[in-house]
């Protein structure tokens, strides 16, 4: 009997053709029909394995698994705070990612974003798509990269990997976690810890890589805000709900942040009337940070040997398990 392997975020027919062709034998492939709660149980009810993007995976779709034949959740990616681990743990259903796949694309987007902010790259296409010739206008408001006070917050896999960016640009980084990296590795990625009050208040840039969690919910909210420097900018390619996203957007607005850049956000996808889009200085993009057309044949061939490994009774890569 083939094992039914679901795709939870709805693909095209072009895409599941794609990924289909690292499908092992013995697995049939499908995807939901949309994001409805309603089509996402009835894709996950007959599923022997799921895998999930953006799509939350609730209590309520693990039970409805877990009650027919669900072994495991894949997530596609890193971040995992859309899926319920207690209800999976309770139910016996393993959950994995792909550690660290996608730190070089994330960072790289993050690296982009801020020179986009600070060289006013988006500005100026988007004045020459409607006729104006902004050279002047932008002049006094653009800002160079190189020996300023980049803070990370967060620093996994992603800020690593921005750390090492940001050594060509002779920046100050300073990084603030739960638990300070040794000094060796601090020399190697030319870093220095600092509280996450003093990363606010000195950095000219200050750019989110932690986790969605209880602790960091709303993390960049309007205190924090006031404590940064006047005209800092704000990078998010984290996790939306990491900032009070009216909060940035007023701070922005107001000119007391002199711009923001936001690949992720509490809600997706985001509608017409989200704050971000009435703001200048503001880049936004649709979650496309750790999208790479170079990693995407190693990500789906890990995110398979993972699956496989649960259906051959074998323990998947210690680094991936969640549950």
């Amino acid at each position: 009997m083939s094992l039914r392997l679901v795709i939870l975020d709805p693909m095209p027919e072009a895409g599941l053709a794609r990924f289909s062709l690292y499908v092992p034998e013995g697995f049939t492939l499908a995807t939901s029909r949309s994001r409805s709660a309603e089509d996402q149980l009835a894709a996950i009810a007959d599923a022997d394995f799921a895998i999930t993007g953006d799509v939350p995976v609730t209590a309520d779709m693990i039970r409805a698994g877990a009650a027919a034949r669900l072994k495991a959740v894949q997530k596609w990616g890193v971040g995992y705070d859309n899926i319920d681990l207690e209800a999976a743990r309770q139910r016996g259903v393993r959950v994995m990612r792909t550690t660290g796949s996608n730190a070089v694309a994330v960072a790289e987007t993050a690296l982009g974003l801020i020179l986009s902010l600070g060289r006013n790259i988006v500005s100026g296409h988007v004045g020459l798509h409607e006729g104006r010739w902004l050279k002047g206008a932008l002049g006094g408001t653009s800002r160079q990269l190189t020996g300023k006070t980049v803070g990370l917050i967060g620093l996994g896999y992603i800020g690593k990997q921005l750390a090492r960016f940001l050594r060509g640009f002779s920046c100050t980084v300073l990084y603030y976690k739960r638990t300070p990296l040794s000094p060796v590795e601090e020399r190697e990625l030319g870093v220095r810890y600092a509280p996450l009050d003093e990363v606010i208040a000195t950095s000219d840039i200050i750019s989110l890589h932690c986790a969605l969690s209880k602790e960091t919910e709303g993390l960049i909210d309007k205190t924090a805000i006031e404590r940064m420097k006047e005209g800092a900018f704000v990078v998010n390619t984290a996790r939306g709900g990491l900032v009070v996203e009216d909060d940035l957007a007023e701070a922005v607005r107001s000119g007391r942040l002199g711009g923001a850049a936001v690949d992720v956000y509490s809600v997706e996808p985001i509608g017409p009337d989200h704050p971000f889009l009435e703001v200048d200085r503001m880049i936004v993009t649709p979650h496309i940070g750790a999208m790479s057309a170079d990693a995407y044949a190693g990500n789906v061939e890990r995110m398979l040997h993972n699956i496989l490994c649960v259906a051959e009774g074998r323990e998947p890569p210690e680094l991936d398990v969640l549950v």
